[in-house]
């Protein structure tokens, strides 16, 4: 713990660093410098401050084409370990690749809920269940910060989806505001003391986010007597004197925004205390200061180290895939995994997700990987030519960016494009080559005038025939090469502003080209007036301050070409000889980036396109039958009887193909449970509908009820799967369950015998279900434990005395649960091992 007198000092050395500032320097502190980086203040040893988007990967200040970093697996993945040191180990890499690229805070992690399955961000986030999530994020803040990098938890807060984000209102009640959504930013402020905090786009109970006197300044700041700094989401900040007042501290991003100089004016007019500036420009110093960021004067800066593994070293390669693997889930086995490496037998393997594995999430969680491994890769470099690949059928909906080996730069003579950029008279702004086939225009450009052409060219590894080609990007588009010829006009819809770099328009079409044909893109750029566009429309609630009005215009720009896609039938028909001719077929089906992203959320739990008629084929022709599912997020299951086995796979990072054939192969026991209950149909769960309201309210009805929570109480249909299911490879036998007081509160001892003949890992997972009527079951308690095959082990579960408690509504406060109930040891809530009655 730290010395309070310590603290105290420091606090007055900081204060006294504040006192040298005029008004108008402490305000230009508090808002960003640039997209990702902080001004800094040579007279007071305030370096500027970088940070970056961070919960699956360290992209650096580049929103685009920045350096090769490594990419985690999803934090579905991470939760699903149900371990701690998994837990802390990613926050110790995350550190370490911080460190690398000189970045002081990382965005993340997301500690918003899965409390509805359509919400298109979940992979983001850790769980449905509060407990869960608030422990690994706490583990993970702890292994990060404890290497001098800065966690920032977000979103702040009832943030659980996507649709008309920066204007809906989350109208959410006290009881479950304090016991479910703000409980894991409380855990990782009391148990691993994180250093920022987010503000979200969205209103709650008719506040904006970043406005929040009651969560931030009374409750976070308060109650909880946290010094850290709150930062706003980037453009989230929709009024200048309610925010400052409100408890944020931090504008993002710059230079523009809506402090500044209304700021200033604002506390000159006695609008905002400047004690309010001080307090905000105080934390932003502690921040620095516990970041190496603060150098005062005879101190040297921080020193950066450098002698982390490398992106793509075997130090990251064993590391990533071990952590994917663990948190993956053997969701049903009817005995045919783990695969044998060394039996006979003819393997297929199939589906689009098998020869492209999406192995990250959309939006701001995406990164520029060294590589990224596919099923098909992992699965032949284990079991060799017994692995016969076959396509499957179409997995998206939206043509996608070329894939850079397809392309080859004319002038450079290397995989990518060149790149022209064009102001409005014809003065050329830029030349360079890209090695992507994806450009930002107008995010963190440096031009003197606003780019109004852009053109692209480069040469297709394409045979001669049928290719389609097309883009991605707001604007009026020609591409043309080999005689052919294809256009469009393409203009944002919605009124998300970050959809032009998050999920810009796209057109393709297929056409006949000469092989190596080359090939030329030109878009007149078509700049977005957001301001007139989201004024217009005064149900928005917009003030003429807004932090949305000054988003960029432009955005993400790409070029669409590949080979011509065959026809579904075709490749079904070909999928079903495959599983016919192999004693197993193994195939993998998934969600993508369509629809497991920032600023969109899904409508349905089916998978895409006739992903499900591929699997009833296969099924039906295959003697044996596995089903990996590529997702974070549930999906439907139509064929679940008709398969012997199926493996939650997550989004697995770069290592996910490999890390995918480990764990079906056993080289790595999967022994992850599932962070989410998986419902059996669309609607059938405690929440649903993820649109908000005419008046753009979006209630939470489902109260203190979510999830397992709901289903457990009968508030929906049983769920295929329940959360914290999971079989592995082991087998196991549960003794009887003893409860205690012990001094770290109550406990639970429960005997566990491994009967299966491998060594393996459990997870006994103990939850409360109260006397109250009211009052919902709830997880309280988890512990994993590694057992040798026939071995016995008493294992300990603490329960958290955080979860013994509820909101009082009338009075304001917390108070103990009435006692009676039982505490439920399980496997998962379908999965009931022992009780003990607490009467």
């Amino acid at each position: 713990m730290a010395d309070p007198r310590r603290t105290l000092d420091r606090t007055a050395r900081l204060a006294e660093l504040v006192g040298r500032l005029s008004l108008a320097e402490k305000v230009h502190l508090l808002t960003g410098e640039t997209a990702f980086t902080l001004p800094g203040n040579d007279r007071i040893g305030l370096a500027p401050l970088a940070f970056s988007d961070g919960p699956t990967g360290v992209r650096g200040l580049k929103f685009v084409g920045g350096d090769a970093v490594a990419l985690l697996p999803n934090a579905t993945l991470i939760a699903g370990s149900f371990d701690d040191e998994v837990a802390a180990e990613v926050g110790r890499l995350l550190a370490e690749e911080a460190q690398r690229q000189q970045i002081h805070v990382v965005l993340g992690p997301t500690v918003n809920l899965h409390r509805s399955p359509l919400g298109g961000r979940l992979f983001e986030a850790y769980s449905e269940d509060p407990y869960l999530t608030g422990r690994t994020a706490a583990a993970y803040v702890r292994g990060m910060q404890e290497h001098g990098t800065a966690a920032c938890l977000k979103h702040l807060v009832a943030n659980e989806s996507e649709t008309l984000r920066n204007f809906m209102d989350s109208r959410v009640s006290e009881t479950a505001l304090r016991e479910l959504y703000l409980l894991p930013f409380e855990m990782a402020v009391a148990d691993a003391g994180a250093w920022s905090m987010m503000a979200a786009y969205n209103d709650v109970n008719g506040v904006p986010a970043t406005e929040q006197d009651h969560v931030q300044n009374r409750i976070v700041k308060g109650e909880w007597d946290w010094d850290g700094l709150i930062m706003s989401d980037w453009f989230a900040t929709k009024r200048t004197v309610a925010s400052a007042n409100g408890g944020l501290d931090l504008v993002m991003p710059g230079p523009d925004g809506p402090w500044g100089a209304r700021l200033v004016a604002a506390v000159r007019a006695g609008e905002v205390p400047e004690e309010s500036v001080d307090d905000h420009v105080l934390r932003l110093l502690r921040l620095a200061d516990r970041v190496g960021g603060l150098t005062p004067e005879g101190q040297q800066p921080r020193r950066w180290a450098q002698d982390q593994p490398t992106v793509d070293s075997p130090v990251r390669r064993e590391q990533l895939r071990r952590i994917a693997a663990r948190g993956m889930t053997v969701a049903t086995n009817n005995g045919v995994l783990p695969l044998a490496v060394d039996a006979g037998g003819a393997v297929a393997l199939i589906g689009r997700h098998a020869i492209d594995t999406v192995d990250m999430g959309g939006g701001s969680a995406t990164v520029n990987p060294p590589y990224r491994s596919t099923v098909a890769e992992g699965l032949s470099a284990l079991l060799g030519d017994r692995v016969h690949v076959t396509d499957g059928v179409a997995v998206r909906a939206r043509p996608v960016a070329a894939d850079p080996a397809f392309l080859t730069d004319p002038v450079t003579g290397t995989p990518g494009m060149q790149v022209v950029l064009l102001a409005a008279d014809g003065t050329e702004l830029s030349r360079c080559h890209s090695d992507s086939s994806t450009i930002s225009i107008g995010w963190d450009d440096e031009f003197d005038q606003d780019p109004a052409t852009a053109v692209l060219t480069t040469t297709l590894a394409n045979d001669a025939g049928p290719v389609l080609l097309g883009a991605i990007g707001t604007g009026d588009w020609t591409v043309a090469g080999g005689g052919a010829e294809v256009s469009a006009r393409l203009r944002v819809a919605g009124q998300d502003p970050g959809g032009t770099m998050l999920r810009p328009p796209a057109f393709a079409g297929t056409v006949e080209l000469p092989a190596a044909a080359t090939v030329t893109a030109t878009v007149a750029l078509h700049p977005v007036d957001w301001r007139e566009l989201l004024l217009r429309e005064p149900s928005l609630g917009l003030a003429e301050e807004s932090h949305l009005l000054d988003m960029t215009a432009l955005g993400r720009t790409a070029l669409v070409a590949a080979p011509a896609p065959r026809h579904d039938d075709e490749l079904i028909a070909a999928a079903e000889a495959a599983a016919a001719g192999a004693g197993t077929a193994v195939v993998v089906v998934g969600l993508t980036e369509e629809d497991e992203t920032e600023a969109a959320d899904k409508t349905t739990l089916a998978l895409p396109g006739r992903q499900d008629e591929l699997v009833h084929r296969v099924a039906a022709a295959a003697g044996r039958t596995v089903v990996v599912v590529n997702a974070a997020t549930p999906v439907l299951m139509p064929w679940l009887a008709e398969v012997d086995a199926v493996l939650v796979a997550g989004l697995p990072g770069q290592e996910g193909g490999h890390a995918v054939a480990a764990a079906l192969t056993g080289a790595l026991e999967p022994t992850g449970r599932l962070v989410t209950s998986w419902p059996a149909a669309d609607g059938a769960a405690p929440a649903w509908d993820v649109v908000p309201g005419e008046d753009l309210a979006l209630p939470y009805d489902d109260g203190t009820f979510i999830g397992h929570r709901g289903f457990h109480a009968g508030h929906a249909p049983a769920p295929l799967f329940w959360f914290g299911h999971g079989l592995g490879y082991g087998s196991w036998e549960y003794g009887t369950a003893q409860a205690h007081e012990s001094p770290d509160g109550l406990e639970v001892t429960v005997e566990l015998t491994n009967t299966s003949a491998r060594d393996s890992r459990e997870t006994v997972q103990v939850y409360l279900d109260p006397a109250e009527e009211d009052q919902p079951i709830r997880l309280v308690g988890y512990r994993g434990a590694d057992v040798a095959a026939g071995a016995t082990a008493a294992v300990t579960v603490t329960c958290d005395a955080r979860l013994l408690r509820r909101w009082d509504e009338a009075t304001g406060t917390w108070s103990p649960l009435a006692g009676g109930g039982e505490l439920v040891v399980a496997r998962g809530l379908g999965d009931v091992r022992a009780r003990v009655s607490l009467a």
